[in-house]
């Protein structure tokens, strides 16, 4: 009997012939009728393949067979993963599809912009000949900044290459080696924001990325800058921007929002072109991510093949907490060592009886070292992403005589410089149905919950340090809910950690660091 797929949208044809060649599927494909009424008369539907439809758990609920759901596309917004989740129905997407979509966007978007195209366009319609006020520029011996050099970042390289800029990258989580590859050279933000002439935003948003376009580095930028964000309307501050747009002469080049949707934009006033979200919108990108979705499909139930399943349950045998022990792990190593440094080698060490788990946790150790890796992917994905980045991963056979049962150690080593690497190794367990983290580099038997508001000051040590940080936060009215403070006499350094309510300002935390000559410093909410 055939595996019905329901496919509720305009979807280029391919996906339908994939499946249909396939022999295996019988296959509805109608974008006329509303997805409620076709969830109605389609209640044995196998797998369904969407793409901005909202998949509710209503949705999910009028479907008992449901067993699929893939978004051709990568975002899965409009999709309740959890419901499915519960439901037993696999969720997946076809990331990197729109990749070569969204990069000649951002070439059209900076040569329209650079030679008046759109403006001059309506003008010689209206028979106006106005040949000196559409004066353009030209993108030859320009240096054109990438924040962010993932899929998309890296085809924006390859395809402005051509036009003989010259190309600075500011990733973090890349190799210097990569990016010469890609004809970048790697810089910090304050260098490509002071010395681009067009700077091209390439980074998801999350916590450490919300607003990273701020007043600070706004106010570096040369005069007449461009800025293309095709990327997420959150990373950039439209306020910080509308504050100093006149005077820097900015231009500001958007399509996207924070809903998208009909109606007014917040960036209107500041945005020189914008466009309704177009970037994955091309014949090629549509087919591309038909093609993939049509062929996840059939990968997943003849092969098996899960990796770009998106709310994969837990194994059996294995406990939430540990997924969650090893992120956390794996976040503050990344926390400790340095956002400066760039990853070079993860190693992994697996004690007791999460030994055969191994695979498995890797994902939420990459999860925690690159907020923009999904902890929902499997292993064949973390060690791709691991591969793109140019990482060495290694797991080391545990030795069960040290005693460390159902531990995590993870290390994570990374380049500050071509002259220096800094290594950072920690090791957690749970007890009694806590995590705790046991061992930070040669602090040892530490023993603290990695949980709330933390912030970390590394000293060298001597008398009276741990009451100087009491009493700055005290000034604040910061109360310290638990502190752990070891010693270790061989590099006669201190770490103290302190759980604090409520979180600690970095400014304060710079001038604690200030007061007693800290070796390293920072806050961070787990």
């Amino acid at each position: 009997m055939k595996k019905k797929v329901l496919i509720p949208t305009k979807l280029e044809k391919i996906a339908r012939e994939t499946l249909q060649a396939n022999g295996h599927y019988e296959v509805v494909q109608d974008d006329a009728t509303d997805l409620k009424t076709l969830a109605a008369r389609h209640a044995d539907t196998y797998a369904m393949i969407v793409r901005s439809e909202s998949i509710t758990p209503e949705i999910i609920d009028a479907l008992p067979n449901l067993k699929v759901i893939v978004r051709a596309g990568a975002g899965v917004n409009t999709i309740d993963t959890k419901y499915a989740r519960k439901r037993g129905v696999d969720v997946m997407n076809t990331p990197g599809a729109n990749a070569n979509a969204v990069a000649e966007e951002v070439v059209a978007l900076i040569l329209a912009d650079a030679r008046h195209i759109i403006e001059a366009d309506a003008s010689c319609r209206r028979g106006e000949w106005e040949k000196k006020k559409f004066m353009g520029r030209e993108l030859a011996l320009k240096t054109i900044g990438i924040v962010g050099l993932g899929n998309i970042g890296q085809l924006v390289a390859r395809r402005l290459s051509g036009f003989e800029v010259k190309l600075l990258g500011f990733d973090p989580m890349i190799s210097a080696e990569r990016a010469k590859a890609a004809g970048v050279e790697l810089t910090d933000l304050d260098r490509l924001f002071s010395e681009s002439d067009i700077i091209t935003l390439h980074i998801p948003e999350n916590e450490e990325t919300r607003r990273m376009v701020n007043t600070r580095l706004l106010g570096q930028v040369k005069p007449g800058v461009t800025i293309v964000n095709c990327a997420r309307a959150g990373i950039l501050d439209e306020a910080a921007l509308r504050q100093v747009k006149a005077d820097r002469k900015i231009r500001f080049l958007n399509d996207v929002y924070a809903k998208d949707e009909p109606g007014a934009k917040s960036i209107a006033d500041i945005a020189d072109i914008m466009l309704p979200h177009l970037g994955a919108s091309t014949v090629e990108a549509n087919t591309q991510a038909a093609r993939r979705a049509a062929q996840q499909l059939i990968d997943l139930d003849e092969k098996g093949i899960t990796s770009f399943i998106l709310n994969r349950d837990i194994p059996e045998g294995l406990g939430e907490e540990y997924c969650d022990l090893a992120f956390k792990l794996a976040r503050l190593s990344r926390c400790l060592v340095g956002r400066k440094g760039t990853p070079k080698i993860v190693e992994t060490s697996f004690y007791g009886t999460l030994e055969p788990y191994a695979d498995w946790l890797v994902v939420p150790v990459l999860a925690g070292i690159w907020e923009d890796f999904d902890r929902s992917k499997d292993c064949r994905a973390a060690r791709k992403y691991l591969a793109d980045m140019g990482i060495e991963y290694v797991n080391r056979k545990p030795d069960p005589d040290k005693g460390f049962d159902n531990s995590i150690t993870v290390d994570l080593t990374v380049e500050i410089d071509a002259d220096n690497m800094k290594h950072m190794s920690i090791r957690g367990t749970v007890a009694e149905g806590t995590l705790m983290v046991s061992r930070i580099n040669e602090f040892d038997k530490l023993y603290f919950e990695p949980t709330g508001s933390t912030v970390f000051f590394l000293y060298v040590d001597r008398p009276g340090v741990l009451g100087a940080i009491g009493s700055k936060l005290a000034t604040r009215k910061i109360n310290i809910e638990d502190v752990r403070n070891p010693h270790d006499p061989k590099t006669k350094r201190s770490l103290a950690i302190m759980k604090t309510n409520p979180v600690v300002p970095q400014d304060l935390i710079d001038e604690i660091a200030r007061d007693i000559q800290a070796v390293a410093s920072f806050s961070i909410k787990l």
